[in-house]
């Protein structure tokens, strides 16, 4: 007897966050098209949160698979030291000048964790070149910024780091602002001026700390004061980037620049793995010298791979057309309206949006956080009904690709209500 992709997946595979003592078989996902992916029986399942929030443009989208393809038969890769190609220049040059503030250099990595660990890098070497001696980074509680050792530093200790906080250097952590505490933020950032060396932020959402949001006018104040302290402002926009918060990337939203920018996830639309850390030419310039002690020692064997680096201006290409924005705004629309409604059910607290991203809390007698026991409970519920929803914790969010449809949206919104009406009958035990 044949058996199923999901058990021979069983007999081999470990799966990224996930306990498998405990866990049930994975799903067996044959192939995808637009918002939906398709398992092995052909039942169609809604993919709500753009497949861990990478699949901007919707899956199999033909304009990408038709670059990918023209790509693998002229250059499939190609050693990125001493030497060049096509597709890495061309993207470096239509990406720098719609990046917020005045970035002026590309580096290419594998993906968000790898973009983050060079941008750190870039940092710390940079205040070494320059002969300065400071030495710490200034981040945000609740903050992630990816699993890779210096990506878990610069991130809050968590259940993400609990094995591996006692290997991970010290970092500064600070609240994200609020108006009654931006004044002693902004005194806390002036003190420690004199040792810090960057500050890495998530713009305006932080992702896997739970969808939480923050004003941009005080993280404008914020990032001000950094800047005449001297620090590099580190944006993230690994998950921010590319529209999911309404405008193209979230650093927009302030008037203070980032001197870095972190991006993956949807910089392909999903569709192959590569990392980008930008800089401006102020931080580019402090590696430039004739000591060779001063060259930034980074690289990974798959950087600035051609076919990754094609997908990516064909994702460009459609995130750029004015079509992508109108669905943006559609998105943002309907979550409105549904936001609307939810806000009148007491079994969900603090809901919440920006752009496509929207966010609440499923009231439950545990602590609002990741390890959350209603997670298992939530996952199963809407797996049933066909929709790829991931909590994280009692968090709950849609994070849907571009191109789904109202009434696929629809069907998202009325599992959700689906879900509160029978928590509040008491068909479904938060205990």
């Amino acid at each position: 007897m044949n058996k199923s992709l999901s058990q021979r997946d069983q007999a081999v595979i470990w799966h990224p966050y996930t306990q498998h003592q405990t866990a049930p078989a994975p799903i067996g996902i044959t192939r995808g098209e637009g918002a939906l992916l398709f398992d092995e029986a052909g039942n169609e399942y809604i993919d709500a949160t753009s497949s861990w929030w990478v699949n901007i443009h919707g899956h199999s989208h033909p304009h990408i698979a038709k670059k990918l393809a023209g790509q693998a038969n002229t250059l499939q890769h190609c050693i990125f030291a001493g030497y060049t190609h096509e597709p890495a220049v061309q993207l470096a040059e239509r990406l720098l000048p719609i990046l917020p503030g005045q970035q002026a250099r590309v580096f290419y990595s594998d993906n968000g964790s790898t973009a983050v660990e060079v941008a750190i890098k870039m940092a710390i070497q940079y205040w070494n070149n320059t002969g300065q001696k400071r030495n710490k980074i200034i981040a945000f509680h609740h903050a992630y910024h990816g699993d890779t050792f210096g990506a878990m530093s610069v991130s809050a200790r968590s259940v993400f780091t609990k094995a591996f906080d006692p290997y991970l250097f010290d970092v500064i952590f600070i609240d994200t602002p609020n108006h009654g505490n931006i004044a002693g933020l902004k005194q806390q950032v002036k003190e420690l001026a004199g040792q810090s060396i960057a500050f890495i932020y998530e713009p305006l959402v932080q992702g896997a700390g739970g969808m939480l949001m923050y004003s941009a006018s005080l993280m404008d104040e914020l990032l001000t004061i950094c800047k005449e302290q001297g620090l590099l402002l580190i944006a993230d926009e690994i998950m921010t980037g590319f529209g999911r918060t309404g405008r193209n990337f979230a650093s927009e939203y302030m008037r203070t620049e980032p001197d870095i920018v972190c991006l993956s996830k949807g910089l392909t639309g999903g569709a192959m793995a590569l990392g980008v850390t930008t800089c401006t030419q102020a931080v580019y310039g402090a590696f430039l010298s004739d000591d060779a002690l001063k060259t930034l020692f980074h690289g990974h064997s798959f950087t600035a791979n051609p076919l990754a680096c094609s997908v990516a201006l064909a994702s460009l290409d459609i995130f750029l057309e004015p079509a992508c924005r109108e669905n943006r705004l559609r998105i943002q629309q309907q979550h409105l309206n549904f936001k609307t409604r939810l806000e009148q059910c007491n079994e969900v607290k603090q809901v919440r949006m920006l752009g496509t991203i929207m966010a609440f809390e499923v009231v439950s007698p545990g602590e609002d956080n990741y390890i959350n026991g209603l997670a298992n409970l939530l996952h199963t519920y809407f797996k049933n009904k066909r929709i790829m929803l991931r909590p994280l914790g009692n968090t709950l969010y849609i994070l849907p690709p571009y191109c789904i449809t109202n009434e696929q949206l629809g069907k998202v919104y009325q599992a959700i209500l689906d879900l509160v009406s029978e928590l509040a009958q008491g068909a479904i035990m938060t205990k």
